[in-house]
C-alpha cells in the first residue's frame, strides 16, 4: 500500500472557486476567491468527447451554460464555444467553461492550493480520472497543496498509479457500511461530505478523526453552521462564501 500523503489544508475552502461571486468553474472565480484572500478553492473536473478534461461541475450544460446535454458527448470545440457566465450575471457574459491546463494555471498564478473532486460521467471514470491525473502529474509539484476526490473507488485507483504522491480523499453522498475498509485499501486520507445529519454529526467526525482522516463539509453559506462543524472537530468548510470564515 502507498504511503498516505496528508494534505495542508486551511479551515475554509472556495467552493468552485468563490461561487457565491462569480459562475462557478471559471476562470473569472478562481480570480475571484484569489482576490478575496482564501488560500484554497475546490473545482470539479469532467471529459469531454475528445477526452479533454475541463473544469465542469454538474450535468447537463444546460443548468449553467448555453449548452445542452452531456459533456462526455460534446466536443472541446462545442465546449469552448459555449458562455459559462450569462447564467450567473451580465457582467461574466462569454465566460468559457475552461481547460483543466488552463484553471490549473490560474491556480498557480495565486498560489492556491486545490481540492479537486471527481464525480465524472457514467461510463467514463477511468478515462476522465486518467487524463485529469496525467495532466496533473506533469504540472503539479506540491503535494501537500493539492487533494484529489473521488466518489469512485475507480477513479482513486487510477489516483494510486498517476499521483502516489499526492493527497487523496473519498467523496461519500451518504453513510457507507464498509468506509473504513474503503478508506484504508485506496491509501486516501481525507472525507469530503455534504452538511447532511446522517454524516456531518459529532459521532461521524469523530469516527472518521480517529482514524487519521480530515473531514471537508460542504456547507451552506451559514456562518453558524460552518463553526459549529469545526468545533466538532471537522478540518475543513467548503462554501460558496468562503469570507463568511
Amino acid at each position: 500500500m502507498n504511503d498516505i500523503i496528508r494534505p495542508d489544508l486551511p479551515e475554509v475552502i472556495g467552493l468552485r472557486g468563490a461561487c457565491a461571486y462569480a459562475p462557478e468553474n471559471t476562470l473569472a472565480s478562481i480570480h475571484t476567491a484569489a482576490d478575496m484572500g482564501i488560500s484554497w478553492i475546490s473545482l470539479n473536473v469532467k471529459l469531454t468527447k475528445d477526452s479533454v478534461p475541463v473544469v465542469y461541475g454538474r450535468d447537463p450544460l444546460d443548468d449553467l451554460t448555453t449548452g445542452h446535454g452531456l459533456i462526455k458527448n460534446r466536443t472541446y470545440n462545442e465546449i469552448k464555444a459555449l458562455d459559462a457566465g450569462l447564467h450567473f450575471a451580465e457582467s461574466f457574459y462569454g465566460e468559457p467553461i475552461p481547460t483543466l491546463e488552463k484553471a490549473l494555471d490560474a491556480i498557480a498564478e495565486h498560489g492556491l492550493g486545490l481540492s479537486l473532486e471527481v464525480i465524472p460521467s457514467e461510463g467514463v471514470e477511468e478515462d476522465t480520472a486518467e487524463a485529469a491525473f496525467d495532466m496533473i502529474s506533469r504540472i503539479w509539484d506540491e503535494p501537500r497543496t493539492l487533494l484529489i476526490s473521488s466518489n469512485k473507488a475507480e477513479c482513486l485507483d487510477v489516483a494510486n498509479f498517476y499521483l502516489e504522491d499526492f493527497a487523496r480523499g473519498l467523496i461519500l453522498e451518504e453513510p457507507l457500511k464498509d468506509w473504513e475498509e474503503l478508506t484504508e485499501r485506496l491509501s486516501v486520507s481525507a472525507i469530503t461530505m455534504p452538511d447532511i445529519q446522517e454524516l456531518a454529526n459529532e459521532f461521524s467526525i469523530k469516527q472518521f478523526s480517529n482514524k487519521d482522516l480530515a473531514v471537508l463539509v460542504h456547507v451552506d453559506d451559514d456562518e453558524g453552521r460552518a463553526s459549529e462543524l469545526l468545533s466538532l472537530g471537522a478540518s475543513s468548510i467548503i462554501m460558496a462564501s468562503p469570507d463568511l470564515l
